[in-house]
């Protein structure tokens, strides 16, 4: 099987063409994935794509021949995905919100490529120089879980444009867990990746603005939290938690990560950070507490850390 005829369907012409439906769309990705398609046919079809927006079933069906080509994988209960550009963010205090919910007996699963930023460190050099990893916090590599997908991934750097890969792995989960946090840059796709979740017949799914694109809150903001409860669309807004407005990527005070989460460093900010993103992942996985008791919960994991990691070694 060839590309070909998934691309006459969206590149038909005017009056003509149509998008493709969940089925099909899994069936294109599962042809990309299998290393048949030629590279000008996927260029072809993911600027298509590009130029008129995905649909919710292309979205759906492209993620649907991800999580069907994946391998066995530990199992977790908290997907967590880093894809983000890394052109606009600092030291990504989202890895610290994650191991704060390990902490809490949850198995998270990081995973992504970071490699490519122009600031701060690769998260598997901050997972190790923190040794962060174990203790209910596993990263994988996109380029180790997915040679496939790492390649469609880095198509954006030859087509000069994102494509809907970057969209696709974050809702790949592949460690199959019960529950996923999700963050992106652009406002239009929490629905986009709400709406496709629920195709795929998700339950749990928290989607938010964050910063550069990770699933990590901004404490100085008010927050509109997408997602999926119980299968139910969820739209919700979390008040901001500091009367500030500065930037994450640049403070006026440096961000060294590793002295941060060793107590080295005292940063209001930055803590808050670690905790508004920690609240809304627990919030995730155990919603029917609420949102005040996680950031209760989130505060404690904090000012406990080390004590417990002491506990877990």
């Amino acid at each position: 099987m060839t590309l070909a005829p998934y691309v006459r369907i969206v590149a038909r012409g005017k009056g003509r063409a149509r998008s493709l439906t969940q089925q099909e769309a899994q069936g294109a990705m599962s042809v990309m994935l299998s290393g048949r398609a030629a590279p000008e046919a996927i260029g072809a079809l993911l600027m298509v794509l590009r130029l008129r927006g995905e649909s919710d079933a292309e979205i759906a069906g492209f993620t649907a021949a991800f999580r069907a080509s994946t391998r066995n994988l530990p199992k977790a209960d908290l997907d967590w995905p880093s894809y983000a550009a890394g052109r606009s963010r600092g030291a990504p205090l989202f890895v610290l919100a994650a191991k704060l919910v390990a902490l809490a007996g949850y198995r998270v699963a990081l995973h992504g490529w970071n490699a490519h930023q122009r600031e701060g460190a690769d998260l598997r050099e901050v997972l190790q120089d923190l040794q962060l990893e174990g203790e209910g916090l596993a990263y994988y590599p996109l380029e180790q879980l997915s040679p496939a997908g790492f390649d469609l991934l880095a198509l954006r750097d030859r087509l000069g444009l994102r494509s809907c890969i970057n969209t696709v792995l974050r809702m790949w989960n592949p460690c199959g867990a019960q529950a996923s946090v999700q963050g992106v840059f652009h406002p239009s796709y929490r629905g986009l990746q709400s709406r496709a979740a629920a195709l795929l017949g998700d339950r749990t799914l928290t989607v938010i603005k964050g910063g550069g694109g990770e699933f990590e809150r901004h404490p100085g903001k008010d927050v509109a939290i997408f997602g999926l409860r119980e299968q139910a669309e969820l739209h919700e807004i979390a008040l901001a938690r500091l009367a500030s407005l500065r930037r994450l990527r640049k403070p006026k005070y440096p961000i060294d990560i590793a002295s941060l989460w060793s107590g080295r460093q005292e940063e209001p900010f930055a803590v808050e950070t670690v905790i508004g993103t920690a609240a809304l992942a627990l919030w995730t996985l155990d919603h029917g507490a609420g949102l005040a008791e996680a950031t209760d919960l989130a505060t404690e994991l904090w000012h406990s850390r080390h004590n417990r990691s002491r506990r877990s070694a």
